[in-house]
């Protein structure tokens, strides 16, 4: 099948702020009794669900015979040429506790190759998207990674580890690194809200650890399509599937993989 990808984002984007405004009406109405801990701090509710479901039904419906890879496990995880990697809600514990911070993500795969993705910030109704080879948009307008420099002029943000505690040695040691030598960092609690931030230049990088495929495959897209730069700890390219990544403009990226690598992987 061969399709333009152009026009299946806009009908993607059309399905993702559907879905949004549902999330966004039932902000506030999940009671303690409806949230399910899935792992240590892993929180869901019927919102990821239901969510999840219109998604996949409506994605399956625009492409014929694509499948999906997605956080809840309400269809079944599979392989093909064509795959959406789905997070319904990222920043699911933002949404229950009513802090304005989270997102749909929504990228599709070609062959493994990402072709298109979508970050809805829903609560600003901010949708950044970008398409293979198309540039990188919010809200209809253009935008590119910033080009602030050196390190110790840029504004960085990560994600605190709340499951996986094995590597937080290193990590702090970079929170030292980076505080001593930037802007400052800031942690909103939605990996791909960070990684549209940095495709249009709000942040200058991002980093972060034990995030999986349905968090970063859309907002790392969109940085690439921004202009930016995307690696592992190490700076090579295995960031989908690796659980570490950094997201930076192209004036900054090496110096944060140096950082990064010499923390987690220096011997």
């Amino acid at each position: 099948m061969n399709y333009e990808y152009e026009p299946l984002c806009r009908q993607a984007i059309e399905i993702v702020e559907r879905v949004g405004r549902f999330i966004r009406q039932e902000t506030g109405r999940v009671t303690e009794q409806a949230i399910e801990e899935k792992s240590l701090n892993s929180l869901v509710s019927y919102v990821d669900k239901n969510a999840e479901q219109q998604l996949a039904e409506a994605l399956g419906e625009l492409l014929p015979g694509s499948v999906f890879l997605t956080e809840e496990d309400t269809v079944d995880n599979q392989s093909g040429e064509w795959q959406w990697i789905i997070d319904p809600l990222d920043g699911t514990t933002n949404f229950l506790f009513q802090i304005p911070v989270f997102s749909i993500s929504v990228a599709l795969q070609q062959e493994g190759r990402s072709v298109l993705g979508i970050v809805y910030e829903i609560n600003r109704q901010e949708c950044f998207y970008a398409w293979l080879g198309g540039g990188a948009f919010l809200n209809g307008r253009p935008i590119r990674v910033s080009s602030r420099a050196p390190l110790e002029k840029t504004l960085l943000a990560t994600g605190f580890p709340y499951y996986d505690y094995r590597r937080m040695a290193p990590f702090f040691k970079v929170l030292e690194h980076f505080m001593r030598h930037t802007r400052g960092i800031r942690r909103l609690g939605s990996a791909a809200v960070d990684l549209a931030y940095v495709a249009c230049g709000r942040y200058d990088g991002f980093f972060e650890y034990s995030l999986n495929p349905w968090d970063v495959a859309a907002g790392a897209f969109i940085v690439q399509e921004a202009g930016g730069v995307v690696s592992d700890f190490n700076g090579g390219g295995n960031y989908l599937n690796g659980g570490e990544i950094i997201a930076a403009n192209a004036a900054v990226a090496a110096d944060m993989q140096q950082v990064l690598r010499n923390a987690f992987y220096a011997s």
